[in-house]
C-alpha cells in the first residue's frame, strides 16, 4: 500500500490521498483471515454454516458457538474476530428487542439489517474507536419471507441468495453459484453447505474442524434453531461422499 508509514493508516477518520481509508481495509484483512462461514436463501428459509477450526485439542467440541440468535426468527454467524462478533450479535439483539418493546411484534429483517449496518458504519467515521474486524450475516423469516443479508467492516449491507465470509470465500462463491436457489430446499441446503465447507476446507485441510449448520424455515414455525442431530450427520456423509467422488473424478 503506497501510503503505509505516510501517516494515513494510523487513524479511520482520514483518507489517503487516494480516496482509500486503511483501517477499514485492514479489517478486511481480519476477516479473510477467519473461519468460512455461509449463508444460503432457498425456496423455503434460510441456512446457516460456519466451518469452526479446532484451535487446540483441549478446547472443549461444542463450546464457542459461531452461529447465535438474535430473535426468535433471525439467526447471526460472523467471520474474522471473535469478540467483535460477538458484540455485533449483541447489538442485533438490543436492536430486536427494542423494536418489540415499541411495536409489540418481531423486527422486519431488512429493518434490523440496516440498523446494524449504520452502526458498523459508525465505527469507521471516529478516531477514538476502530472498525469491526468482521463480516457477519444476518439471516430469517419474517412475514415477508425469507432474508439474508451480508454486513462489512464498511457498514456496507447488501441482499443476498447466498453469501460467503471467511478464507474460504472465493472457492464458496464458486460453489454457491452453481446452486438453484428456487428451488432448493432448506434439507438440501443443509446438505450443500456442508458440502460447500468441505471443499472449502481442503486448503487448509491439516487442521481439524467443526460444522455448525442452523437454519429458519416455514416448517420449523419460523424459529432460529441448529439443525437436528440426525440431519448434521447426514450432511457431513453427504459432503464426505461428494468430495471422495470429486477427488477420483
Amino acid at each position: 500500500m503506497t501510503s503505509i508509514g505516510t501517516g494515513y493508516d494510523l487513524s479511520n477518520s482520514v483518507f489517503s490521498p487516494d480516496g482509500r481509508v486503511f483501517q477499514v481495509e485492514y479489517a478486511g484483512k481480519a476477516v479473510e483471515n477467519g473461519s468460512t462461514s455461509i449463508g444460503i436463501r432457498c425456496k423455503d428459509g434460510i441456512v446457516l454454516a460456519v466451518e469452526k477450526i479446532t484451535v487446540s485439542k483441549l478446547l472443549k467440541l461444542g463450546a464457542n458457538k459461531r452461529i447465535q440468535t438474535v430473535d426468535k426468527h433471525v439467526g447471526v454467524v460472523y467471520s474474522g474476530m471473535n469478540p467483535d462478533g460477538r458484540h455485533i450479535v449483541t447489538r442485533s439483539r438490543e436492536e430486536a428487542r427494542h423494536w418489540r418493546d415499541q411495536f409489540r411484534e418481531q423486527m422486519p429483517i431488512p429493518t434490523l439489517a440496516a440498523n446494524v449496518a449504520s452502526y458498523v458504519q459508525l465505527y469507521t467515521v471516529y478516531n477514538s474507536v476502530r472498525p469491526f474486524g468482521v463480516n457477519t450475516i444476518i439471516g430469517g423469516v419474517d412475514d415477508e419471507g425469507s432474508h439474508l443479508y451480508m454486513i462489512d467492516p464498511s457498514g456496507k449491507s447488501w441482499g443476498y441468495r447466498g453469501a460467503a465470509s471467511g478464507r474460504g470465500r472465493q472457492t464458496v462463491n464458486n460453489e454457491l453459484e452453481k446452486l438453484d436457489f428456487d428451488k432448493l430446499t432448506a434439507a438440501e441446503a443443509v446438505k450443500e453447505a456442508a458440502r460447500i465447507l468441505y471443499v472449502a476446507h481442503e486448503d487448509n485441510k491439516d487442521k481439524d474442524f467443526e460444522l455448525e449448520i442452523s437454519w429458519v424455515t416455514e416448517a420449523n414455525g419460523r424459529v432460529h434453531e441448529f439443525v437436528p442431530e440426525s440431519l448434521l450427520a447426514e450432511a457431513k456423509i453427504y459432503a464426505e461422499e461428494q468430495l471422495d467422488a470429486d477427488v477420483e473424478g
